[in-house]
């Protein structure tokens, strides 16, 4: 009986020391076949734009391709719905703004926590997200904003991502800050709104998609928010030199489905800070009015704490639901 038992637990060391070895050559391995990045809102917009240019160099850095899913809609939950049910494998990650794990829980019932179904990879890129008018309203500052919209209360239109994101923040403090009713329509995406922004039929905008359009001439830059000006615009303010109290800063990063092997997302992270600290990418960015960022996961993780806490405050404050 003695020397069954002890056969027998012989048998079931090995078997855990092979599936031991199994897994981290797994690991090791990875990846040895396609990577998915889904993208939780559609093709064109802010996020699309703040991750496809990595796309190249990370399949050059990884030995295979790096794909693209966009997947938008209800905010940017149905994206993030599909890599929290995503094996985690390392084969599938999420690709988000701040506003769908940030801001979205917060204002109503999401089926995933921001905190227990992912596992933070990298912060990617900071956003320079540009305050922009169509030429047709004529203003070419905030102040010249503020004074038309306070002489024609809800007559002008703001154009959004959707209720429950950093835009909506962005468009009520902006409001508030200029004692103005300039009317929120929320879009499914910026792909979806910037046909009505560079048409006229919505006025004003807060996104980086429209910086290329600032270029192009299409659209006005009145501000940015962000900390700092952009260097492609140095006599554009940011808009807290102009509203000292109105503060909102915005970002891009990648998330891996919790249960992901850590070793994998290490690789993961390594690859794209490598990426993003190349003059080409900060380059490449710049022109989509955002900044490539390098972080490690555990100082994405510090940011997503004090984030939430920071949009928790400023949901309670402006009242902001969705349920």
């Amino acid at each position: 009986m003695l020397k069954t038992t002890v056969r027998l637990a012989a048998v079931v060391l090995a078997a855990l020391v092979s599936s031991g070895n199994s897994v981290e050559a797994q690991e090791a391995a990875w990846p040895n076949r396609p990577v998915r990045l889904i993208v939780n809102y559609g093709p064109g917009g802010s996020s699309d734009n703040s991750i496809r240019p990595f796309t190249a160099p990370l399949s050059a850095a990884l030995g295979q391709q790096v794909v693209i899913e966009n997947k938008g809609g209800a905010a940017g939950a149905i994206g993030a719905e599909a890599v929290q049910k995503s094996p985690p494998d390392g084969y599938t990650f999420l690709v988000t703004p701040v506003a769908a794990l940030m801001i979205l829980p917060q204002v109503r019932k999401t089926p995933y926590d921001p905190f227990k179904d992912f596992m933070p990879v990298i912060k990617h890129a900071d956003s320079i997200s540009p305050l922009t008018a169509h030429p047709s309203l004529g203003v070419t500052t905030l102040k010249e904003l503020e004074a038309l919209a306070r002489k024609q209360p809800g007559k002008l239109s703001f154009g959004g991502v959707g209720l429950g994101t950093s835009t909506q923040l962005v468009a009520l403090m902006l409001n508030q800050a200029m004692g103005a009713d300039i009317l929120y329509i929320p879009y499914r995406g910026a792909g979806e709104a910037l046909p009505d922004i560079l048409g006229g039929t919505v006025q004003v905008f807060v996104d980086p998609s429209g910086l290329p359009h600032v270029y192009a001439g299409k659209l006005n830059l009145l501000a940015v928010f962000n900390e700092t000006r952009h260097p492609d615009f140095p006599n554009v303010p940011s808009v807290w030199e102009v509203y000292p109290g109105l503060k909102s800063s915005s970002w891009f990063g990648m998330f891996a489905p919790a249960g992901t092997p850590p070793a994998i997302v290490r690789k993961m992270n390594a690859s794209m800070a490598a990426i993003a600290k190349t003059p080409e990418m900060q380059a490449q960015l710049l022109k989509f009015a955002s900044r490539a960022t390098a972080n490690t996961p555990e100082e994405f993780g510090e940011l997503l704490k004090s984030d939430y806490q920071r949009y928790g405050d400023l949901i309670r404050t402006y009242k902001i639901t969705m349920d």
